[in-house]
């Protein structure tokens, strides 16, 4: 199997860095300042389950002439017009697009464009960041990759998409449940984001605020009551943990849009609380915490592509 990475940044540079250092056959399609300082200096990871150096295949825009197996798309939801337009030649009748993107949206966007059957579903849990060095950080020791047909089905290609995907030094499962996997994520990713980002904390600095807890609680409230409200409730189990996560005391917890909002970075506001917004809207579910955390994370944004980019 031939996979196509695209983007070597802090998910799609760790996966695909671990794939490629098991000896699986992996190209990364990344932007030419990015392959530039990959050719000179390695696609380097730290991590608690060791340190890697390699020099990886790459393909910058143009470069991608015929179709790959399959794709890892992990971009970030604000740069897929583009990278759609960059794999296009990649995608072939039997290429599998997995994208390790957040929120749902991006699910539409890839079937209007390439067809229900190139999607596979695909959720991701990893807390991981690009250093000023280039090199590729990962946080804690969570590296988990889950995949599967979103209808459930265990076709003969996910099976070897998870033949390609075992032993390669992260966690790799074959889902069944694979949309439920990623609504479920996309709660914890809204409510998390929406606290932190509003709150300008860490979970544990807004626990240890006054109203902090009844302010995580009333998000993850919101947020329950529309995916619900959409047909994909939680589990009780997922609810309860996420509960636990977002209350824990002394959390240094924080999600990657508070991470990106650190660093003066654009942000996936729309995609992961923009986007649930308008589906609670349609179902007539009342969000005022979200639309109060929407609305800040507008103000940031706007304020960032206003400034100019060095």
């Amino acid at each position: 199997m031939r996979l196509l990475v695209v983007g070597a940044g802090a998910t799609g540079g760790y996966f695909g860095g671990r794939l490629a250092a098991a000896g699986r056959d992996i190209t990364f399609l990344v932007r030419p300042r990015r392959a530039d300082r990959l050719k000179a200096e390695g696609l380097q990871i730290l991590s608690p389950h060791g340190n890697l150096t390699l020099k990886p295949q790459l393909a910058i825009a143009g470069d991608i002439t015929e179709p790959f197996d399959a794709l890892l798309l992990s971009v970030k939801a604000f740069s897929l017009d583009q990278a759609i337009d960059d794999i296009a030649l990649g995608v072939g009748p039997e290429t599998m697009i997995v994208p390790v993107l957040n929120g749902m949206k991006h699910i539409d966007v890839l079937r209007a464009r390439f067809g229900d059957s190139a999607v596979v579903g695909c959720a991701c849990r990893i807390a991981s960041a690009v250093d000023e060095e280039g090199r590729i950080i990962q946080l804690t020791g969570l590296h988990d990759l889950a995949y599967g047909e979103m209808n459930g089905v265990l076709s003969a290609r996910i099976k070897r998409l998870d033949d390609f995907m075992q032993s390669a030094g992260f966690n790799a499962t074959l889902s069944p449940s694979i949309e439920c996997e990623m609504w479920e994520k996309w709660v914890m990713l809204a409510t998390v984001g929406a606290v932190n980002c509003l709150m300008r904390g860490t979970v544990g600095e807004v626990v240890a605020a006054s109203g902090g807890v009844r302010f995580a609680l009333q998000v993850l409230g919101e947020v329950v009551a529309t995916v619900t409200a959409l047909g994909h409730p939680p589990s009780q189990q997922f609810v309860a943990s996420t509960l636990e996560f977002v209350t824990a005391k002394n959390s240094s917890a924080t999600s990657s849009m508070y991470r990106d909002m650190l660093r003066g970075s654009h942000v996936e506001a729309d995609q992961i609380i923009g986007d649930l917004l308008a589906r609670a809207r349609l179902a007539d579910v009342s969000t005022p915490m979200l639309e109060t955390a929407y609305a800040h994370l507008c103000v940031y944004q706007n304020r960032v592509i206003a400034e100019p980019q060095t």
